[in-house]
């Protein structure tokens, strides 16, 4: 059992996720699809916060690791925390891309491409409608007060 399950996070079942993300997020998460560029809901948020797996609440990204990569995804440099990600290798559009999954949810999230930042080198490229963004502010009213610290 891994810490983020032990914390409660854990993939509900396909009837539950169904009813409860909107067809976007379905098809996202669900069916590996991808959302149009500069039209989606984080690819521009600036607020400080966190961005959870939109299927289990598990949390994977930090607005302090989040850059403007000029592609209109929502982009970090890394994860919250080391083992939120699984990663495989995607041959959809006829080369290998690495495919991004959330390690408790297998939530479809994205690539992860070796044109990013230092200090790892790596632009994690998301769809917004596989995440869910809890700003600073809320963070303990959602139950992620352990996060807070990274803001101080």
């Amino acid at each position: 059992m891994t810490a983020q399950e032990k914390k409660g996070f854990s993939r509900p079942t396909d009837e539950e996720i169904k009813s409860r993300l909107s067809e976007k997020q379905y098809q996202v998460t669900q069916n590996e699809g991808t959302e149009r560029p500069f039209d989606n809901e984080y690819w521009n948020e600036k607020r400080q916060g966190i961005y959870v797996d939109v299927v289990t609440g598990e949390p994977l990204f930090s607005s302090n690791h989040k850059y403007d990569s000029g592609t209109g995804w929502p982009s970090f440099y890394q994860p919250i925390n080391q083992g939120v990600l699984q990663e495989d290798t995607d041959y959809k559009l006829g080369y290998a891309r690495t495919e991004l999954k959330s390690a408790i949810g297998h939530s479809h999230l994205g690539h992860a491409f070796e044109d990013g930042p230092l200090p790892t080198g790596v632009r994690y490229c998301i769809n917004s409608a596989a995440l869910r963004f809890i700003p600073k502010e809320d963070l303990e009213r959602e139950g992620y007060a352990d996060f807070l610290s990274m803001f101080d």
